[in-house]
């Protein structure tokens, strides 16, 4: 039996991945069934909390392989890789989940459960990480599966949890979320971080930790909900040596999800239309110089098959700003980013620099081969011309200055990227060019 959640947190507290932490530990009179599921949806939706993640869960009688993928106080967590024929009762299951949805929901959020035998059309999945699913069309897909659900407020979360539930996995990560005592949920989070430098260096799968540039701590967030850190990674195994070496005070629970994070599957490409509230992969050619915004923000505009877009590197991409600084009219970049309504602009999450091309500078005007004197301009457009010879040149005296850059991938630094957002390392790639406080390294 599937069971999903979604919008049961804030930007002032709770976690859905706690929640169905929650539920886990109550249906211990049955076997989870593969790893739980954190789903990221549309970053790009405007009324998302923090990470727009949905849960989804599967539990039965369990068969095969038997996994140990968490604890919760004290008690160790295992999933299945298989079920048998046998489902528990759908109904018994909501109104076992129920009361943990109002324990564990903010006031000002919509949580919406779903409960099937049945998985939703895949198609939902792609729709609800790449655009605005419609509410309806997520109403009308629960009774056609002949699921069951519960709603608080709008309800909005029915439909983050039928596109959670319909994912199947092209792509995957996991990540490994540690909880901190009821108690200590808004205070200051105690850790070592340099057993989290440790860890991103000694274990090659894990991804997003820790960010070497600024020496900073990638994965611990600041909000005041109940997460201590969250470490992630391709191999569960090596997630489980991460939480090993990692030093943090004492957490109460600890769980591994398969996510589809760092995947990329937000990214719409080229072929559709181009709209606000979603993200795009997108080929062009830049077409202005990098201007300021107050704040430290920095723009440049592109000319693509949509005609001119500007992008954007907002402040807490810190070094990545740099790149649009080094970027010249003429060069050859495809971008990846969330294009956003409100200013229009396209949020950047990875930049690929195809080709450059040559910054060539004036030195001088052009020196009379008859006298050896400069020449003097004609006029804006018309040349130059010896004085005492008159001698006619059309170009001045230049020279090629050396590009900052580089051909290839460029990004974030760790603690500003998107949890869908693919990072380098993932692809196989070296950004060929790091820059450190605003200065090439």
């Amino acid at each position: 039996m599937y069971v999903a959640v979604d919008d049961t947190d804030s930007v002032k507290g709770n976690c859905t991945t706690f929640l169905a932490t929650a539920i886990i530990d109550e249906f211990a009179d049955l076997d989870l069934i593969g790893y739980p599921r954190l789903v990221r949806l549309n970053p790009a939706v405007p009324w998302k909390t923090r990470g727009n993640g949905a849960l989804t869960m599967r539990f039965g009688k369990g068969i095969g392989e038997k996994i140990l993928i968490g604890n919760i106080g004290g008690r160790d967590i295992h999933c299945y890789e298989a079920c048998s024929a046998w489902e528990p009762d759908a109904r018994a299951m909501l109104k076992r989940i129920i009361p943990l949805v109002e324990a564990n929901s903010e006031p000002d959020a919509d949580p919406g459960v779903v409960v099937s035998e049945t998985k939703p059309s895949q198609g939902f999945y792609w729709k609800g990480v790449r655009t605005i699913l419609d509410r309806e069309a997520a109403e009308n897909e629960i009774e056609r599966i002949g699921a069951i659900r519960f709603e608080m407020g709008n309800g909005r979360g029915l439909v983050g949890s039928v596109c959670a539930m319909s994912w199947r996995p092209r792509d995957r990560t996991y990540e490994l979320l540690t909880y901190r005592p009821r108690e200590r949920w808004g205070t200051v989070r105690v850790y070592d971080p340099s057993t989290i430098r440790e860890a991103e260096h000694t274990i090659a799968t894990s991804f997003n930790s820790w960010d070497e540039g600024s020496s900073k701590v990638a994965m611990v967030p600041s909000t005041p909900c109940p997460v201590m850190y969250g470490f992630r990674g391709d191999v569960p195994e090596d997630l489980m040596k991460g939480f090993r070496l990692i030093r943090t005070e004492p957490v109460e629970r600890w769980m591994i999800f398969l996510t589809n994070q760092g995947t990329d599957d937000h990214l719409l490409g080229d072929d559709v239309p181009f709209a606000p509230n979603s993200s795009y992969i997108l080929g062009g050619t830049v077409a202005s110089a990098a201007r300021y915004l107050e704040g430290g923000h920095v723009l440049i505009d592109i000319d693509t098959g949509h005609g001119p877009v500007t992008c954007a590197a907002y402040e807490p991409s810190k070094e990545f700003r740099q790149l649009l600084v080094g970027l010249r009219i003429g060069d050859e970049v495809t971008v990846m980013g969330e294009y956003r309504d409100e200013p229009r602009t396209l949020n950047l999450e990875k930049v690929h620099v195809r080709s450059l091309v040559e910054d060539i500078k004036k030195v001088s005007n052009p020196v009379c081969a008859v006298c050896g004197r400069t020449m003097g301009s004609h006029g804006k457009g018309k040349g130059f011309r010896c004085r005492r010879c008159g001698t006619r040149s059309d170009s001045p005296i230049t020279e090629t200055v050396p590009r900052d850059l580089a051909v290839g991938w460029y990004e974030p630094p760790a603690y500003s990227r998107r949890h869908l957002s693919k990072p380098l390392c993932r692809m196989g790639e070296v950004q060929p060019v790091c820059f450190v406080n605003q200065r090439k390294r």
